[in-house]
Protein backbone atom coordinates (compact mmCIF):
# COMPACT_ATOMS: atom_id res chain seq x y z
CA UNK A 1 0.00 0.00 0.00
CA UNK A 2 2.96 2.28 0.74
CA UNK A 3 4.01 1.92 -2.48
CA UNK A 4 1.11 2.30 -4.19
CA UNK A 5 0.72 5.93 -2.26
CA UNK A 6 4.10 6.85 -3.47
CA UNK A 7 3.37 5.43 -7.05
CA UNK A 8 0.46 8.26 -6.91
CA UNK A 9 2.45 11.10 -5.40
CA UNK A 10 5.19 10.16 -8.12
CA UNK A 11 2.22 11.34 -10.83
CA UNK A 12 0.57 13.82 -8.80
CA UNK A 13 3.90 15.13 -9.00
CA UNK A 14 4.17 14.86 -12.96
CA UNK A 15 0.88 16.34 -14.00
CA UNK A 16 1.70 19.62 -11.20
CA UNK A 17 5.21 20.00 -13.24
CA UNK A 18 3.68 20.13 -16.24
CA UNK A 19 2.07 23.28 -17.26
CA UNK A 20 -0.17 21.79 -20.73
CA UNK A 21 -1.50 18.88 -18.40
CA UNK A 22 -2.64 21.46 -15.71
CA UNK A 23 -3.87 23.98 -18.54
CA UNK A 24 -6.65 21.35 -19.94
CA UNK A 25 -7.53 20.13 -16.66
CA UNK A 26 -8.08 23.56 -15.36
CA UNK A 27 -8.47 26.82 -17.66
CA UNK A 28 -10.16 24.69 -20.43
CA UNK A 29 -13.10 23.68 -18.75
CA UNK A 30 -13.11 27.10 -16.92
CA UNK A 31 -12.73 29.08 -20.06
CA UNK A 32 -15.37 26.73 -21.65
CA UNK A 33 -17.84 27.15 -18.98
CA UNK A 34 -17.43 31.07 -19.09
CA UNK A 35 -17.66 30.53 -23.39
CA UNK A 36 -20.98 28.55 -23.26
CA UNK A 37 -22.16 30.66 -20.45
CA UNK A 38 -22.34 34.06 -22.06
CA UNK A 39 -21.92 32.75 -25.82
CA UNK A 40 -25.29 30.58 -26.05
CA UNK A 41 -27.56 33.35 -25.35
CA UNK A 42 -30.88 33.57 -26.90
CA UNK A 43 -32.00 36.87 -25.84
CA UNK A 44 -31.82 39.63 -27.99
CA UNK A 45 -29.85 42.58 -26.66
CA UNK A 46 -29.06 46.26 -28.62
CA UNK A 47 -29.76 44.99 -32.02
CA UNK A 48 -29.99 47.89 -34.36
CA UNK A 49 -33.05 48.91 -35.92
CA UNK A 50 -33.57 51.64 -38.71
CA UNK A 51 -37.27 53.66 -38.81
CA UNK A 52 -39.07 54.66 -41.80
CA UNK A 53 -41.52 57.40 -40.77
CA UNK A 54 -43.77 58.20 -43.66
CA UNK A 55 -46.09 59.86 -40.96
CA UNK A 56 -43.92 61.12 -38.46
CA UNK A 57 -47.01 62.55 -35.93
CA UNK A 58 -47.66 61.61 -32.17
CA UNK A 59 -48.53 58.14 -32.19
CA UNK A 60 -45.45 56.99 -34.10
CA UNK A 61 -43.15 58.86 -31.81
CA UNK A 62 -44.69 57.27 -29.48
CA UNK A 63 -44.63 54.07 -30.43
CA UNK A 64 -40.54 54.20 -31.72
CA UNK A 65 -39.51 55.62 -28.45
CA UNK A 66 -41.19 51.98 -26.78
CA UNK A 67 -39.46 50.26 -28.87
CA UNK A 68 -36.05 52.06 -28.85
CA UNK A 69 -35.96 52.42 -24.58
CA UNK A 70 -37.39 48.07 -24.22
CA UNK A 71 -33.81 47.94 -23.70
CA UNK A 72 -33.47 45.50 -26.55
CA UNK A 73 -32.87 47.50 -29.51
CA UNK A 74 -30.89 50.72 -30.67
CA UNK A 75 -31.90 53.09 -32.59
CA UNK A 76 -30.21 53.66 -36.07
CA UNK A 77 -30.50 56.04 -38.86
CA UNK A 78 -33.88 57.46 -40.21
CA UNK A 79 -34.68 56.09 -43.48
CA UNK A 80 -36.48 59.05 -45.72
CA UNK A 81 -37.87 56.48 -48.54
CA UNK A 82 -38.08 52.59 -49.87
CA UNK A 83 -35.15 52.42 -52.11
CA UNK A 84 -32.75 53.26 -49.12
CA UNK A 85 -34.13 50.10 -47.29
CA UNK A 86 -31.98 47.42 -48.86
CA UNK A 87 -28.75 49.31 -49.18
CA UNK A 88 -29.77 49.62 -45.08
CA UNK A 89 -29.89 46.42 -44.60
CA UNK A 90 -27.18 45.21 -46.74
CA UNK A 91 -24.54 47.10 -44.78
CA UNK A 92 -25.05 44.57 -42.05
CA UNK A 93 -24.97 47.42 -39.55
CA UNK A 94 -28.92 46.96 -38.77
CA UNK A 95 -31.11 43.90 -38.37
CA UNK A 96 -34.53 45.48 -38.88
CA UNK A 97 -36.53 48.49 -40.59
CA UNK A 98 -39.74 49.57 -38.57
CA UNK A 99 -41.95 51.41 -41.16
CA UNK A 100 -45.01 53.50 -40.40
CA UNK A 101 -47.31 53.92 -42.91
CA UNK A 102 -48.99 57.50 -43.81
CA UNK A 103 -51.43 59.14 -42.19
CA UNK A 104 -51.08 56.35 -38.63
CA UNK A 105 -52.79 58.68 -36.22
CA UNK A 106 -55.19 59.30 -38.74
CA UNK A 107 -56.02 55.65 -40.20
CA UNK A 108 -55.62 54.90 -35.93
CA UNK A 109 -58.80 56.72 -34.87
CA UNK A 110 -61.02 56.95 -37.52
CA UNK A 111 -60.92 53.47 -39.17
CA UNK A 112 -59.27 52.01 -35.50
CA UNK A 113 -56.45 50.19 -37.25
CA UNK A 114 -53.14 50.95 -38.19
CA UNK A 115 -50.41 49.11 -39.80
CA UNK A 116 -46.57 48.70 -38.80
CA UNK A 117 -44.37 46.92 -41.57
CA UNK A 118 -41.15 45.12 -40.07
CA UNK A 119 -38.68 43.78 -42.45
CA UNK A 120 -35.43 42.32 -41.28
CA UNK A 121 -32.49 40.18 -42.91
CA UNK A 122 -33.49 36.85 -43.36
CA UNK A 123 -30.10 35.63 -44.02
CA UNK A 124 -29.74 35.13 -40.20
CA UNK A 125 -32.55 33.66 -39.87
CA UNK A 126 -32.23 33.39 -35.66
CA UNK A 127 -31.88 36.99 -35.19
CA UNK A 128 -34.55 37.82 -38.03
CA UNK A 129 -37.02 35.62 -35.80
CA UNK A 130 -35.87 37.33 -32.41
CA UNK A 131 -36.06 40.60 -33.75
CA UNK A 132 -39.58 39.93 -35.27
CA UNK A 133 -40.97 38.11 -31.84
CA UNK A 134 -39.73 40.90 -29.88
CA UNK A 135 -40.79 43.89 -31.85
CA UNK A 136 -44.88 42.08 -32.54
CA UNK A 137 -44.59 41.95 -28.47
CA UNK A 138 -43.81 45.37 -27.63
CA UNK A 139 -46.39 46.25 -29.79
CA UNK A 140 -49.22 44.13 -28.29
CA UNK A 141 -48.15 45.59 -25.49
CA UNK A 142 -48.25 49.41 -27.13
CA UNK A 143 -51.62 48.01 -27.90
CA UNK A 144 -52.73 46.88 -24.49
CA UNK A 145 -51.98 50.75 -23.31
CA UNK A 146 -54.08 52.33 -25.62
CA UNK A 147 -56.93 50.25 -24.18
CA UNK A 148 -56.59 50.72 -20.91
CA UNK A 149 -56.66 54.13 -21.89
CA UNK A 150 -59.96 53.50 -23.60
CA UNK A 151 -58.65 54.56 -26.35
CA UNK A 152 -60.74 51.43 -27.96
CA UNK A 153 -61.42 48.10 -26.85
CA UNK A 154 -60.28 46.05 -30.32
CA UNK A 155 -56.59 45.49 -31.82
CA UNK A 156 -55.23 48.97 -33.27
CA UNK A 157 -51.81 48.37 -34.46
CA UNK A 158 -51.21 45.41 -36.81
CA UNK A 159 -47.88 44.80 -37.52
CA UNK A 160 -47.22 43.28 -40.83
CA UNK A 161 -43.84 40.44 -41.24
CA UNK A 162 -41.34 40.86 -44.31
CA UNK A 163 -38.06 38.48 -44.71
CA UNK A 164 -35.07 40.23 -47.09
CA UNK A 165 -33.05 37.83 -48.82
CA UNK A 166 -35.02 34.53 -47.24
CA UNK A 167 -38.21 34.68 -47.44
CA UNK A 168 -39.16 31.44 -45.88
CA UNK A 169 -36.44 31.54 -43.12
CA UNK A 170 -34.87 28.86 -44.46
CA UNK A 171 -32.00 27.48 -41.86
CA UNK A 172 -29.77 26.18 -45.07
CA UNK A 173 -29.02 30.21 -45.55
CA UNK A 174 -27.37 30.18 -42.34
CA UNK A 175 -25.42 26.42 -42.41
CA UNK A 176 -24.17 26.57 -45.77
CA UNK A 177 -21.93 29.64 -45.05
CA UNK A 178 -20.86 28.32 -41.49
CA UNK A 179 -20.08 24.65 -42.92
CA UNK A 180 -18.00 26.74 -46.09
CA UNK A 181 -16.11 28.01 -43.11
CA UNK A 182 -15.71 25.39 -40.69
CA UNK A 183 -14.34 22.91 -43.53
CA UNK A 184 -11.43 25.79 -44.17
CA UNK A 185 -10.25 25.48 -40.84
CA UNK A 186 -10.53 21.62 -40.31
CA UNK A 187 -8.96 20.93 -43.72
CA UNK A 188 -6.75 24.00 -44.09
CA UNK A 189 -5.57 24.49 -40.90
CA UNK A 190 -6.10 20.95 -38.93
CA UNK A 191 -4.18 19.05 -41.55
CA UNK A 192 -1.75 21.66 -42.34
CA UNK A 193 -0.37 21.88 -38.94
CA UNK A 194 -0.85 18.17 -38.66
CA UNK A 195 1.70 17.19 -41.45
CA UNK A 196 4.04 19.43 -40.84
CA UNK A 197 4.65 18.69 -37.33
CA UNK A 198 4.55 14.82 -38.27
CA UNK A 199 7.84 15.36 -40.17
CA UNK A 200 9.20 16.83 -36.87
CA UNK A 201 8.15 14.09 -34.72
CA UNK A 202 8.74 11.82 -36.71
CA UNK A 203 12.31 13.04 -37.70
CA UNK A 204 12.09 12.93 -41.55
CA UNK A 205 11.64 16.81 -41.83
CA UNK A 206 16.21 16.93 -41.05
CA UNK A 207 15.84 14.81 -44.04
CA UNK A 208 13.99 17.00 -46.02
CA UNK A 209 15.88 19.86 -44.98
CA UNK A 210 19.32 18.14 -46.34
CA UNK A 211 17.09 17.74 -49.96
CA UNK A 212 18.10 19.36 -52.84
CA UNK A 213 14.62 21.40 -52.18
CA UNK A 214 14.51 24.96 -50.58
CA UNK A 215 12.65 24.88 -47.24
CA UNK A 216 10.25 27.29 -48.62
CA UNK A 217 9.49 24.82 -51.60
CA UNK A 218 9.25 21.94 -49.19
CA UNK A 219 6.26 24.39 -47.19
CA UNK A 220 4.87 24.93 -50.34
CA UNK A 221 4.81 21.08 -51.21
CA UNK A 222 2.71 20.49 -47.88
CA UNK A 223 0.28 22.97 -48.69
CA UNK A 224 -0.58 22.90 -51.82
CA UNK A 225 -2.58 19.61 -52.19
CA UNK A 226 -4.51 20.93 -49.14
CA UNK A 227 -5.32 24.12 -51.01
CA UNK A 228 -6.57 22.54 -54.57
CA UNK A 229 -8.35 19.57 -52.11
CA UNK A 230 -10.08 22.57 -49.97
CA UNK A 231 -11.15 24.71 -53.24
CA UNK A 232 -12.72 21.46 -54.80
CA UNK A 233 -14.45 20.64 -51.57
CA UNK A 234 -15.61 24.48 -51.81
CA UNK A 235 -17.04 24.10 -55.27
CA UNK A 236 -19.06 20.81 -54.09
CA UNK A 237 -20.44 22.40 -51.64
CA UNK A 238 -21.74 25.41 -53.64
CA UNK A 239 -23.13 22.75 -55.85
CA UNK A 240 -24.87 21.02 -53.15
CA UNK A 241 -26.64 24.14 -52.14
CA UNK A 242 -27.73 25.11 -55.33
CA UNK A 243 -29.59 21.80 -56.69
CA UNK A 244 -29.95 19.61 -53.28
CA UNK A 245 -30.66 22.70 -51.16
CA UNK A 246 -32.39 25.50 -53.74
CA UNK A 247 -29.67 27.98 -52.73
CA UNK A 248 -28.21 29.62 -55.66
CA UNK A 249 -24.95 32.52 -55.64
CA UNK A 250 -27.19 35.46 -55.92
CA UNK A 251 -23.86 37.73 -56.04
CA UNK A 252 -21.06 37.40 -58.53
CA UNK A 253 -19.33 33.80 -58.19
CA UNK A 254 -16.15 34.99 -59.42
CA UNK A 255 -15.74 37.18 -56.32
CA UNK A 256 -17.12 34.32 -54.16
CA UNK A 257 -14.52 31.87 -55.38
CA UNK A 258 -11.57 35.26 -55.41
CA UNK A 259 -12.39 35.52 -51.29
CA UNK A 260 -13.30 31.70 -50.88
CA UNK A 261 -9.30 31.65 -51.89
CA UNK A 262 -8.33 33.99 -49.57
CA UNK A 263 -9.54 32.33 -46.76
CA UNK A 264 -7.77 28.96 -48.04
CA UNK A 265 -4.69 31.04 -48.14
CA UNK A 266 -5.40 32.22 -44.88
CA UNK A 267 -5.95 29.16 -43.26
CA UNK A 268 -3.04 27.63 -44.57
CA UNK A 269 -0.93 30.20 -43.22
CA UNK A 270 -2.46 29.72 -39.81
CA UNK A 271 -1.82 25.93 -39.90
CA UNK A 272 1.88 26.76 -41.26
CA UNK A 273 2.36 28.92 -38.34
CA UNK A 274 0.96 26.42 -35.80
CA UNK A 275 3.33 24.15 -36.67
CA UNK A 276 6.09 26.57 -36.55
CA UNK A 277 5.61 26.55 -32.48
CA UNK A 278 4.53 23.11 -31.58
CA UNK A 279 6.47 19.81 -31.60
CA UNK A 280 3.86 17.21 -31.78
CA UNK A 281 0.68 16.01 -33.74
CA UNK A 282 -1.13 16.56 -30.30
CA UNK A 283 -0.21 19.49 -29.40
CA UNK A 284 -0.62 20.71 -33.27
CA UNK A 285 -4.47 18.97 -33.01
CA UNK A 286 -5.02 20.19 -29.60
CA UNK A 287 -4.14 24.28 -30.45
CA UNK A 288 -6.19 23.78 -33.81
CA UNK A 289 -9.46 22.25 -32.44
CA UNK A 290 -9.47 24.29 -29.43
CA UNK A 291 -8.37 27.22 -30.25
CA UNK A 292 -10.10 27.33 -33.80
CA UNK A 293 -12.61 25.01 -34.24
CA UNK A 294 -15.11 26.09 -30.89
CA UNK A 295 -14.32 29.91 -31.54
CA UNK A 296 -15.17 29.38 -35.19
CA UNK A 297 -18.95 27.56 -34.23
CA UNK A 298 -19.45 30.07 -31.37
CA UNK A 299 -17.60 33.60 -32.06
CA UNK A 300 -17.92 33.91 -35.93
CA UNK A 301 -21.46 35.03 -35.54
CA UNK A 302 -22.65 31.45 -37.78
CA UNK A 303 -25.21 30.51 -34.90
CA UNK A 304 -25.27 32.93 -32.10
CA UNK A 305 -25.15 36.84 -32.66
CA UNK A 306 -22.32 38.52 -32.03
CA UNK A 307 -24.56 41.69 -30.92
CA UNK A 308 -26.10 39.36 -28.07
CA UNK A 309 -23.28 38.46 -26.50
CA UNK A 310 -21.12 40.55 -23.74
CA UNK A 311 -18.61 43.28 -25.18
CA UNK A 312 -15.07 41.41 -24.44
CA UNK A 313 -16.86 38.60 -26.63
CA UNK A 314 -16.92 40.74 -29.38
CA UNK A 315 -13.87 42.53 -28.73
CA UNK A 316 -12.27 38.83 -29.30
CA UNK A 317 -14.42 38.02 -32.23
CA UNK A 318 -12.89 40.74 -33.80
CA UNK A 319 -9.47 39.76 -34.26
CA UNK A 320 -10.71 36.06 -35.51
CA UNK A 321 -10.61 35.68 -39.45
CA UNK A 322 -14.05 33.18 -39.47
CA UNK A 323 -16.02 35.90 -38.47
CA UNK A 324 -15.11 38.42 -40.89
CA UNK A 325 -15.40 35.43 -43.94
CA UNK A 326 -18.67 34.83 -42.55
CA UNK A 327 -19.74 38.28 -43.42
CA UNK A 328 -18.47 38.30 -46.48
CA UNK A 329 -19.72 34.77 -47.82
CA UNK A 330 -23.71 36.04 -46.68
CA UNK A 331 -23.14 38.85 -48.09
CA UNK A 332 -22.25 37.72 -51.77
CA UNK A 333 -23.81 34.46 -51.70
CA UNK A 334 -27.19 35.11 -50.05
CA UNK A 335 -28.00 38.94 -50.06
CA UNK A 336 -25.98 39.42 -53.72
CA UNK A 337 -23.51 42.14 -52.71
CA UNK A 338 -20.78 43.38 -54.75
CA UNK A 339 -17.14 44.11 -53.34
CA UNK A 340 -17.65 47.50 -52.47
CA UNK A 341 -19.88 45.97 -49.40
CA UNK A 342 -16.98 43.55 -48.21
CA UNK A 343 -14.15 45.29 -48.52
CA UNK A 344 -12.95 45.87 -45.09
CA UNK A 345 -13.46 42.45 -44.09
CA UNK A 346 -11.20 41.30 -47.11
CA UNK A 347 -8.64 43.62 -45.97
CA UNK A 348 -8.52 42.34 -42.66
CA UNK A 349 -7.98 38.88 -44.16
CA UNK A 350 -4.91 39.76 -46.25
CA UNK A 351 -3.59 41.41 -43.38
CA UNK A 352 -3.87 38.72 -41.36
CA UNK A 353 -2.85 36.27 -44.09
CA UNK A 354 0.70 38.18 -44.71
CA UNK A 355 0.67 38.50 -40.58
CA UNK A 356 0.44 34.79 -40.38
CA UNK A 357 2.67 34.23 -43.23
CA UNK A 358 5.76 36.51 -42.22
CA UNK A 359 5.76 35.17 -38.51
CA UNK A 360 5.97 31.60 -39.60
CA UNK A 361 8.98 32.28 -41.90
CA UNK A 362 10.37 34.08 -39.28
CA UNK A 363 9.78 31.07 -36.79
CA UNK A 364 10.62 28.55 -38.97
CA UNK A 365 13.98 29.81 -39.97
CA UNK A 366 14.64 30.61 -36.32
CA UNK A 367 14.09 27.14 -35.81
CA UNK A 368 16.64 25.96 -38.93
CA UNK A 369 19.25 27.78 -36.92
Amino acid sequence: MKRFLVFVKKEFLHIFRDVRTMIILFLIPGALILLFGFVVNTDLKNATVSFLDLSRDEMTVKLTDKICSSGFFFRGENLDSYQEIDQALRGNKIKAVIIFEKDFSRKLISDGKATVNIITDGSEPNMATMATNYISAIIADFNSELVTNGTTATLLVQPEVRMFYNPSLKSQHMFVPGVITLIMILICALMTSITITREKEFGTMEALLVSPLKPIQIILGKIVPYFILSFVDVIIILLLSRYVFDLPVKGSIILLLAETMLYILMSLSLGILISSVVNTMQQAIFISLVGMMLPAILLSGFIYPIGNMPKIYDWISAIMPPRYFIIIIKNVMIKGTGFSYIWKETLFLVLFTLFAIVLSIRKFNIRLQ
